[in-house]
């Protein structure tokens, strides 16, 4: 995984596949998150921004190439809620586009798919 950043999510997924263009981790959301207690108090619902950056995350430590930096998330759609407890499975597919690239990926848990993104990415120094 790159070095931690600022990040909202305590947890760090692990790589359980790494290829040319393809990635997949896994990370267990923990009930001890610091964003549960006040998102849906009484019914914690992991949030989607933080399903999104453990897609960022998994997306850097999986990247085709080193010092790739996030330059928009182009689409985002929420399936289905991700509780406390929930392990993420994050596949992932990368695909160069002119001097960019594009990562696609669909977060999932026992219950299915929870969320799909498509993220652009930009090498890490200014173009």
């Amino acid at each position: 995984m790159p070095p931690r950043q600022a990040t909202p999510v305590q947890g760090t997924a692990e790589i359980v596949e790494r290829g040319p263009d393809r990635g997949t981790t896994r990370v267990t959301v923990d009930a001890g998150e610091q964003v549960f207690p006040g998102h849906y108090p009484g019914f914690p619902i992991f949030p989607g921004v933080c399903v999104v950056e453990h897609i960022h995350l998994s997306a850097l430590a999986t990247a085709p190439e080193p010092g790739l930096r996030m330059e928009a998330i182009e689409s985002t759609r929420f399936l289905s809620p991700v509780f406390p407890g929930d392990r993420l499975a994050i596949d992932l597919t990368w695909e160069r586009k002119g001097g960019k690239w594009r990562c696609k990926a669909v977060a999932a848990t026992a219950r299915g798919d929870s969320a799909k993104v498509r993220i652009r990415f930009s090498e890490g120094h200014d173009q």
